[in-house]
């Protein structure tokens, strides 16, 4: 009569078919358990049938998960037979995806496909509300124009990467970039970051009490009710949390170690979270499958699929339920991962030298998503030093809001910069110099360092002429038309109103203070 055997044994005995002659060496020196490398000797002589009798014991097997409430088989349920094709549907939302790019003439427009009027109505509002608190009447109130080009010289600074260096630096005569003091002054510019605000500050108290994210939820609600709109989905998705490293006061945020950056957050509260979570018996109401890793905590996993004492490497053990499939993949000793499936519905193993299964293979195709664009936000990211995390977060959307336009007007203008390895570097140049340009040329005061000044001479006449000239500029210097001709006073500086030759002595200056 046949022994019956346990199912970590059978498990042993198939997979690991490659280490028997080695495991018949080590019985000879320790017979107390035999079973571990080889079956009994009265079976040697079915070894024809011994294959069937295991597959069997293997396919019958059930496990009962750590509470008790979900059964588990090892072999799949012929319930549902699942193809990509089943998957394929067409989302409600294209023609509203079509409506919103169709108005997208340039980069500009793409990257303010995410900044619709009412987030631009909140940040002038409340960022001249708190000016007005704070500096009283020397404050001068800002329209979208100054947003912008506060926003554009952000962006300018992200794509130079001089994230760490000092703002002082930026805006030297000598060393820095001339397109910031063309822009705006240092002043100005330092000011803008103090009083920016997304919600009105007297009555946050209140509203801070149930919502920790309080100080930019009206921002940041209105901005990710935006982004469906702006997504046409494909057949895969990927579903990630984006942690911010954030080291000032917040009292939502982790200390994590093992990441860069050591203190990070979510921008969502604790509340929201939790309704918030992916259920899996939601998706499949709504038609759509998920692949993901499965912590080992969890109480409906099977306590056999946990173990990984005398497993061997590269196997892979499944179960199976009428809509979830879980294996458990051991890549060496002493450790496994365990992945979750409602869309796989098989036990296959890839031909592999790591011998993945399909599971594995999927999930590893589509999982480099959110990596991906952590990685491209730290490329170029915007974000300067502060000690408020709701400029973090604001930062934070202006980086996530630069790569979707940038996806979006990609895949508007497939051969925009083709063949050009930095395409994302001079998207963004372009955009940042798109947002500066209005305040550019609506600006009445020049700046002290020359080249600065040529940067706005530029603009500014190309904005006013009625379209590109011919002519080459003249490098020759010009008589003083204030100075009598007897004097013949010779000059290459113009007056910035009527551009009028003057010399030195018909010069004047202003302060800074004046200037702004």
């Amino acid at each position: 009569m046949a022994k019956s055997y346990t199912l970590l044994e059978t498990l042993d005995y198939l997979l690991d078919s490659s280490e028997t002659e080695s495991c018949l060496e080590d019985t000879e020196a320790d017979d107390s358990e035999p079973e571990d490398c080889n079956p009994p000797e009265e079976n040697t002589g079915l070894e024809e049938e011994s294959d069937e009798e295991y597959e069997e014991a293997d396919a019958d097997q059930t496990f009962e998960s750590k509470n008790g409430k979900i059964s588990w088989t090892t072999s799949p349920q012929p319930t549902f037979v699942w193809t990509r094709e089943s998957f394929i549907f067409t989302s409600d939302k294209a023609d509203t995806w079509t409506n919103k790019v169709s108005r997208v003439d340039d980069i500009k427009s793409a990257f303010l496909l995410f900044f619709p009027s009412t987030i631009q109505n909140i940040l002038v509002e409340m960022t001249n509300l708190e000016g007005n608190r704070v500096f009283g009447d020397d404050w001068r109130d800002v329209d979208w124009t100054d947003m912008e080009a506060y926003i554009g010289l952000l962006l300018l600074a992200g794509v130079y990467r001089p994230n760490n260096e000092a703002l002082s630096s930026l805006w030297e005569a000598e060393t820095g970039r001339a397109i910031f003091r063309a822009v705006m002054s240092l002043r100005r510019f330092r000011r803008l970051p103090k009083v920016i605000r997304f919600d009105d500050r007297a009555t946050r108290p209140a509203r801070r009490e149930s919502d920790k994210l309080a100080p930019i939820r009206d921002v940041w609600n209105l901005w990710v009710e935006r982004l469906p709109l702006m997504c046409n989905p494909g057949l895969d998705i990927t579903v990630d949390e984006c942690l911010v490293p954030f080291r000032g006061r917040c009292s939502f945020k982790q200390y994590m170690p093992s990441k860069p950056g050591t203190c990070k957050f979510t921008p969502v509260s604790q509340k929201e979270g939790s309704q918030k979570e992916i259920r899996v018996c939601e998706l499949l109401r709504r038609k759509l499958t998920m692949v993901g890793t499965v912590r080992k905590n969890k109480p409906e996993l099977p306590p056999a699929l946990l173990t990984t004492r005398d497993r061997v490497c590269f196997s892979s053990i499944f179960a199976f339920t009428e809509t979830h499939s879980v294996v458990s993949h051991c890549p060496k000793r002493g450790k496994n991962v365990l992945l979750m499936s409602t869309c796989h519905k098989d036990a296959k193993v890839s031909d592999r030298e790591d011998k993945k299964p399909d599971v594995m293979l999927d999930y590893n195709r589509c999982k480099g998503g959110v990596d991906n664009l952590d990685k491209m936000v730290a490329s170029y990211s915007c974000k300067r030093k502060t000690n408020r995390w709701p400029m973090v977060v604001f930062s934070t959307i202006l980086d996530v809001s630069a790569i979707n336009a940038f996806v979006v007007w990609r895949e508007l203008n497939p051969s925009w910069e083709r063949g050009n390895n930095f395409k994302r570097r001079l998207f963004l140049e372009e955009l940042g110099k798109a947002l500066v340009s209005p305040h550019m040329e609506r600006r009445k005061s020049l700046p002290h360092a020359p080249a600065s000044v040529a940067v706005l001479k530029r603009k500014q006449d190309s904005s006013n002429s009625p379209g590109p000239s011919t002519e080459p500029p003249s490098s020759k210097r010009k008589r003083c038309q204030v100075c009598p001709l007897a004097k013949d006073s010779k000059t290459d500086k113009q007056c910035a109103n009527c551009k009028r030759a003057i010399c030195v002595a018909h010069t004047v200056y202003l302060c800074q203070m004046c200037v702004d």
